[in-house]
């Protein structure tokens, strides 16, 4: 009974995540506004798309592949802002204490990186990028994925195939883009 009980909350949870994800983005589209938190867990904010911007999602705070990647952008950064990019987000369907905790972690000093939580997923469900992550994390999380943003618009989109993949997304492969 157990078993049965635990496939058909499987199922259900899959089924949530392919009917919470629009289909995804693409090149040209606009990037939806939807409410995502930073540092307080009780503020919502959209993301400040003027200009050129780079969204990195990821899969999940403190996992080992998110944990190698983001560090490299952190390194970058001064590179990203000469190329002309306005901000760099980081955004993890993970609440805002754990994302915060995370951007301690791996930038104890600081960093010009914006951590983003989208505790809810509706960021990353409205750009077509929630998957179904029980098996592993628990819940729908984020596709690994990089978009370059102009003004709101998608300029230019790289999802990995394999969420612990990081080749497409990786922070210097996105310098040569821009």
């Amino acid at each position: 009974m157990a078993s049965v009980l635990t496939n058909i909350a499987q199922a259900a949870h899959s089924a949530a995540a392919a009917m919470l994800s629009a289909a995804q983005i693409e090149a040209g589209e606009p990037i939806p506004r939807k409410p995502v938190k930073e540092e307080d867990p009780e503020r919502s904010i959209t993301l400040d798309l003027s200009g050129k911007n780079i969204i990195l999602g990821v899969p999940g705070a403190f996992t080992p592949p998110c944990s190698s990647q983001v560090p490299q952008y952190i390194a970058d950064y001064d590179e990203f802002k000469a190329k002309g990019v306005k901000n760099i987000y980081v955004v993890a369907v993970n609440d805002t204490f754990v994302v915060k905790a995370w951007k301690e972690k791996l930038a104890p000093q600081g960093t010009g990186i914006r951590f983003i939580a989208d505790d809810k997923g509706e960021f990353t469900s409205g750009v077509g990028l929630l998957f179904d992550a029980s098996g592993l994390l628990g819940s729908p999380r984020s596709k690994r994925y990089v978009i370059v943003a102009q003004d709101g618009m998608v300029d230019f989109i790289a999802v990995e195939e394999q969420p612990a993949n990081i080749t497409s997304t990786a922070a210097r492969v996105v310098i040569a883009q821009l």
